[in-house]
């Protein structure tokens, strides 16, 4: 069987990223170019400032790839691209940027779903199992993705405002930490005790998410502290979060495997680099769902990157999807 090489581009946010993967599971070159010691100036990503950034780095990016491969474009099968959900002057660099190359060199044009990268990220640790469950958190995304064979996604969860990173990204901006808020929190949990009490979300239906109310309980107590002149322990505010935020998602993350018929749950997206919530994942499968395979994908495959893009596009592409010239980016995108 002849192999499929596919050049990946992603631009959704701030990393301006390329990749060549080999039948979605082999890569044979990956490159990031992070832009985050610039907008951590400003204490999260600035759109405009993100999408000057990535002309100035997509065609570098793009020849480095290929160097390190030791290829040219000619020698690959296509070129896949992140369509959205995103930032839409990010994504239009690297949408304008596969258009280019696929109309230069005659190539297929596959168009991705970001959260679809995510997802099959872990076809990078082993195959996947269908049908599965795939837990999405990030920082504009929580949600309960099953797949019953591939390419086929159903949000049977999904979050009703915050999603969980950006939740832990303003709580970082309340207790004064730097940006981005989430690894911060998490090292300074393991430091800490969770002794102040916030309350657990709560939502009507029984696989969606909400975190905003837990954010405001942080700065309720914070403000209840200082009403109080009580000292604020940043360590124990951060361990009190963390275990709030992770043990109200995990029970979302139960009631699925409970009532769905799955053979794998897979982790994915930036969140999925936490490590209370790969602790949990790797301790509750073990004991409470012995008989479903998981898989925690790795930390350098949780943040953005290209290389996750041309995994999800391999299955595209053998399914036939392709995009014509005319395609564009889109902030919003429904899978």
């Amino acid at each position: 069987m002849k192999d499929v090489i596919i050049l990946a581009i992603e631009s959704s946010c701030d990393e301006t990223a390329c990749a060549i993967v080999k039948n979605g599971n082999e890569i044979l070159a990956d490159k990031v170019a992070s832009q985050i010691d610039v907008h951590t100036l400003y204490g999260g990503v600035v759109p405009e400032v993100a999408s000057r950034i990535h002309i100035e780095n997509i065609s570098i990016i793009i020849k480095e790839t290929l160097k390190e491969a030791d290829m040219t474009v000619e020698e690959v099968d296509a070129i896949a691209f992140t369509q959205g959900p995103g930032l839409i002057g990010s994504l239009h660099i690297g949408v304008l940027a596969a258009k280019t190359l696929a109309w230069a060199y005659n190539k297929p044009l596959i168009p991705v779903h970001h959260l679809t990268g995510h997802i099959y990220a872990n076809a990078f640790v082993k195959e996947l199992k269908f049908p599965l469950l795939a837990l999405i958190v990030s920082g504009g995304h929580t949600e309960l993705v099953l797949m019953k064979e591939d390419y086929d996604f159903e949000v049977i969860g999904e979050t009703l405002d915050d999603a969980i990173g950006e939740a832990y990204d303003k709580v970082g901006r309340v207790l004064n930490l730097p940006y981005p808020g989430g690894p911060k929190i998490d090292k300074l949990a393991k430091e800490g005790k969770p002794i102040y009490k916030l309350p657990t979300p709560k939502v009507e239906s029984p696989l969606d998410f909400s975190f905003s109310g837990l954010k405001s309980a942080v700065m309720q107590a914070i403000n209840r502290l200082k009403r109080n002149n009580e000292e604020l322990s940043i360590e124990d505010m951060c361990a009190s979060f963390q275990k709030t935020a992770l043990s109200f998602l995990w029970k979302k993350v139960e009631i699925a495997l409970d009532n769905y018929e799955v053979k794998q749950l897979v982790l994915a997206g930036g969140v999925a680099a936490n490590s209370q919530l790969r602790k949990i994942v790797e301790e509750k499968m073990k004991t409470d769902y012995p008989d479903i395979d998981y898989i925690i994908p790795p930390l350098k495959y949780c943040t953005d990157n290209a290389a996750m893009i041309g995994a999800s596009a391999y299955i595209a592409y053998k399914k036939g999807i392709r995009a014509t010239y005319d395609i564009g980016a889109k902030a919003t995108l429904d899978f």
